[in-house]
């Protein structure tokens, strides 16, 4: 068990971490140069950063990410909606860009010269910048890995020769990555602590939800279509769809931080489909069920307990090349929403390409009007908690950041 400052146990790390626990600032400064390429990694290296702070008083940031990250303070070099990019042929039409964003981060990371790297996701750019950190010598962290389960091993080589740590946020990974000579730790899942502290603090009532943002006495279905445009512009008219065969509830959309509101007007503007900002958490709490992209917001609405239907869609090019690299064993994918991989089996329907509105409008009348269907899927949300196990997950891994960094500038 470890034990804090004083010579107590800290029961904050037991039975995660061995480190001895500091909470008093250092009097010189440590650097941290963390990048998170999209939403969700913005949030995670948000708390990430507050909980650094809450060991190392005297940190100094220096992070691509977004709003999040930039409101705990440090300097954002770039925001995560200048980075986004989604599917296969996305990517590869938008190589020369992608390369001028990697050269710019190169050097502005070697300019910095941080005491460490820490890396969130993203892994097609992260494990790029990982081979230059190791190169020059600087420690690299690796918090939320790759799903290299999903995309095959050949990325394997690369985080054994490159990063220092590796954290992961589901808890198989952890043997998964061990039998490929990663020594990856698992310390909790960081949505459990943002969902938990939502649940504590929340007290807005449903009429006051409503009223706020001018919605009716319908029910509510929340709809979550993505964080980026790519999701965006392919997942809401789906789920625009959908709404039309269901006029007895009302249809919120939960409007994505990088994406401004005359964006989502071009697909909403005669749905009568309102949107809200910064609300997502409510608006799952006050709603009978969820339409989600899949996507971190499967896992947010399983641990609010809303039932909830996913689907995904791409390009027509990305998703047959991606067929084929299923065909050749390039990537293996049973599930593609976070729920049923942590479970390891169905438990939400998944809908993926074609003809979802059609699909999408059957299981979703299922989920509200079927009880037996419901309490199968609440039941199974349950289960999944309990493999995720304990909060604090970002305490933890910022716990041994620091102690760790400290002492190697000691030595």
């Amino acid at each position: 068990m470890a034990e804090s400052g004083n010579g107590d146990y800290c029961h904050d790390c037991y039975p995660y971490s061995i480190v001895v626990c500091n909470t008093v600032p250092y009097s010189i400064a440590m650097k941290y140069y963390l990048i998170a390429g999209e939403a969700s990694g913005d949030l995670h290296g948000s708390n990430l950063m507050k909980e650094i702070l809450n060991n190392d008083s005297n940190a100094v940031f220096r992070f691509y990410g977004g709003d999040k990250m930039q409101a705990v303070g440090g300097t954002l070099v770039k925001h995560y909606r200048e980075l986004a990019l989604m599917g296969i042929l996305e990517a590869l039409r938008n190589l020369r860009k992608f390369a001028g964003y990697l050269k710019d981060c190169k050097m502005d990371m070697l300019d910095f010269k941080p005491d460490v790297v820490i890396l969130i996701d993203y892994a097609g750019f992260n494990l790029r910048i990982a081979r230059v950190a190791k190169k020059y010598g600087l420690p690299v962290y690796y918090y939320i890995m790759p799903k290299l389960w999903a995309w095959g091993k050949s990325r394997a080589v690369r985080i054994r020769r490159n990063v220092s740590r590796v954290f992961v946020i589901l808890p198989f990974e952890v043997g998964f990555y061990q039998k490929l000579g990663i020594d990856a730790q698992y310390f909790g899942n960081p949505v459990l602590d943002e969902t938990a502290r939502f649940e504590k603090n929340y007290t807005e009532t449903a009429e006051l939800f409503r009223k706020k943002n001018n919605l009716t006495g319908k029910p509510i279905i929340a709809l979550l279509a993505g964080s980026r445009k790519q999701e965006i512009d392919l997942c809401l008219p789906e789920m625009v769809k959908v709404s039309e065969r269901y006029h007895e509830y009302q249809f919120v959309v939960a409007g994505a931080p990088s994406t401004q509101q005359e964006y989502y007007n071009i697909f909403l503007h005669r749905s009568g489909i309102k949107l809200v900002y910064d609300q997502t958490y409510a608006l799952l709490k006050h709603s009978s069920a969820a339409i989600v992209t899949s996507g971190t917001a499967t896992l947010e609405t399983a641990l609010l307990n809303i039932p909830q239907a996913v689907l995904y869609k791409t390009s027509k090019g990305t998703f047959y090349l991606g067929q084929i690299f299923i065909a050749l064993g390039i990537i293996h994918v049973k599930y593609f929403s976070l729920v049923n991989i942590i479970l390891d089996k169905e438990l939400v329907k998944e809908y993926l390409q074609f003809s979802l509105s059609d699909k999408i409008s059957g299981e979703l009348n299922q989920l509200l009007t079927n009880e037996d269907r419901r309490r199968t899927i609440l039941e199974g949300y349950r289960k999944m908690k309990n493999l995720l196990g304990e909060q604090g997950a970002s305490a933890r891994v910022a716990r041994i950041i620091v102690e760790e960094i400290s002492g190697t500038r000691k030595s």
